[in-house]
């Protein structure tokens, strides 16, 4: 009395499971851009509208694009100088007379987008 065992390789397999790889990166993806999306502070959306994902070669990224001051959002800044530019003095509406520098006194870190790759990184 004899068993034979006969072990069949379906030879798409690797692209199966590139496609499950994508997919699963892909939904993760947008559930870290949804949590930093509720996360970003709003005072006139541009922020929170430049947030994306995006999958490629198996390779998840999350991030901001075209708004330089998202660093400043997200790591906050000391205490610094502003100076003109262009012009020989700063105004603005409601200040009292135009001026040669403003002494900022920083601003504080308002973390959004490493809360929310926090928040999921157990799902990696």
């Amino acid at each position: 009395m004899g068993v034979d065992y006969h072990v069949v390789v379906n030879h798409g397999w690797p692209g199966w499971v590139r496609n499950a790889v994508t997919r699963y990166l892909h939904k993760l993806g947008r559930e870290i851009q949804n949590d930093a999306e509720r996360l970003a502070p709003v005072k006139t959306g541009r922020l929170r509208a430049s947030l994306y994902h995006e999958v490629n070669r198996g390779e998840l990224r999350v991030g901001v694009r075209d708004v330089p001051y998202w660093m400043t959002v997200e790591y906050g800044s000391g205490p610094h100088i502003i100076t003109p530019k262009t012009k020989k003095a700063l105004y603005w509406p409601g200040a009292d007379h135009p001026v040669a520098k403003v002494n900022h006194p920083g601003t504080p870190a308002q973390p959004f987008l490493r809360v929310a790759l926090y928040k999921r990184r157990g799902r990696l």
